[in-house]
């Protein structure tokens, strides 16, 4: 068995290779991201239309993702990838495009966000629970956090990148360096020698994905875990797609302030990993989940209600530190307690309460937001989520 220590998944030539790839595609779905946020805004001004686009990014991820899992435990999750992948290109080039032309709208986003949903409701729970094929089981943790690391000094990089981008070029080259991206993934999957687990035998559908809720629902801490999953996708992670806003109006700082503000929660949740990466497997898990779970909702409380840019970058990072910690635990967690052949079915459900619950997250904030403000509505969000945080990991064993 190889060291389960410090950085130990970089022993492994398929995941080096993965994170490589990772790590220039996230960089340009972040920049994507920031330019679609900024796009929007500046075509309706409408905390409400921020919110919209950014839910019918996820809604496939909702009604999907469960299928997508499997999926991804019938067949070899490589192959998968390699096919999402490609097809991703897709929708970064479209909107390129058309902003090129000045002939986008916001309905030409809402359009290609749900084009991209649609295929990560398939890629996502492949490569969540492709992870652990590539490294080996005490590496888990490790991989899940070298991984988080790339997404999030992406997340630093990518942002920054595409403030000074649209402010100096436009907003086009940030669309057409995220379909340039997911090249990197690609050639990085076919370079690898791990193909993937092959396939178990197949059922319907139906009762496929009934024996992956039905293990979760036998699995106390596997349930907490995604009840405060769930209850943050919908009321804490949407006050990203209101960021624009907060640049906008409430700290005056315009898009390279917004690229920063972005960049600085990146900081945050890319200290995170490098520490759990570096740390390797930890003792006390549950605790240490349970205390970044009542971080996050409290220092986002604590940005909500400030007017200075200097703190609200502070609290950003803060902010970004607690979710990452969390996430990157009950992640590992998850799949160390699932069996092979559900991996990808179990991992279909996190990635469901994860993600595809941001939808209706982002549709509530926003609308919340166009009728209170987006400051009080970003408040009342991190108050849900601390007092979900509390009550419900209150209750799971120390481990």
């Amino acid at each position: 068995m190889r060291n389960s220590g410090r950085f130990s998944a970089f022993h492994f030539r398929d995941f080096r290779l993965f994170w490589a790839g990772q790590l220039i595609s996230y960089s340009g779905t972040w920049m994507h991201s920031t330019a679609q946020g900024w796009l929007v805004y500046s075509l309706t001004k409408s905390p409400f239309y921020l919110g919209m686009v950014s839910a019918a990014s996820w809604l496939p991820i909702l009604f999907l993702s469960l299928v997508g899992g499997v999926v991804a435990d019938r067949f070899r999750k490589r192959n998968l990838l390699l096919v999402t992948q490609a097809l991703s290109i897709l929708p970064a080039l479209v909107i390129g495009i058309l902003a090129a032309m000045g002939m986008v709208n916001v309905w030409h986003v809402m359009a290609m966000g749900m084009l991209m949903g649609l295929f990560n409701a398939f890629d996502i729970p492949a490569r969540q629970s492709f992870l652990i094929e590539m490294v080996e089981r005490k590496s888990l943790l490790n991989a899940v956090a070298l991984n988080s690391a790339a997404f999030n000094g992406a997340r630093i990089m990518g942002p920054v990148a595409a403030g000074l981008t649209i402010a100096y070029i436009g907003l086009a080259p940030c669309f057409f360096i995220n379909a340039l991206s997911f090249l990197a993934v690609i050639v990085a999957l076919s370079m690898m020698k791990v193909k993937g687990l092959p396939g178990k035998k197949r059922e319907s559908i139906i009762k496929e994905i009934s024996d992956g809720v039905r293990f979760i629902r036998g699995e106390p801490d596997i349930m907490r875990s995604m009840v405060v999953v769930s209850t943050f996708s919908l009321f804490g992670l949407p006050f990203i797609a209101l960021l624009p806003v907060f640049a906008e109006e409430v700290l005056n700082v315009g898009a390279e302030g917004l690229g920063f503000l972005a960049g600085a929660a990146g900081v945050g949740a890319l200290s995170a990993a490098m520490m759990l990466a570096f740390r390797g497997d930890i003792e006390g898990k549950r605790r240490s989940m349970a205390i970044a779970a009542v971080a996050f909702p409290a220092t986002l409380l604590m940005f909500s209600l400030s007017t200075n840019y200097a703190f609200s970058l502070a609290a950003l990072l803060a902010t970004g530190f607690a979710i990452v910690s969390f996430l990157a635990l009950a992640n590992s967690s998850i799949q160390l307690m699932t069996p092979d052949g559900l991996r990808g079915r179990v991992m279909s459900v996190y990635t469901t309460v994860f993600l595809g619950m941001m939808p209706l997250g982002h549709s509530m904030m926003g609308t919340l937001a166009s009728v209170i403000g987006t400051a009080k509505a970003v408040a009342i969000g991190a108050g849900i989520c601390l007092a979900v945080s509390v009550i419900v990991l209150s209750g799971g064993k120390r481990k």
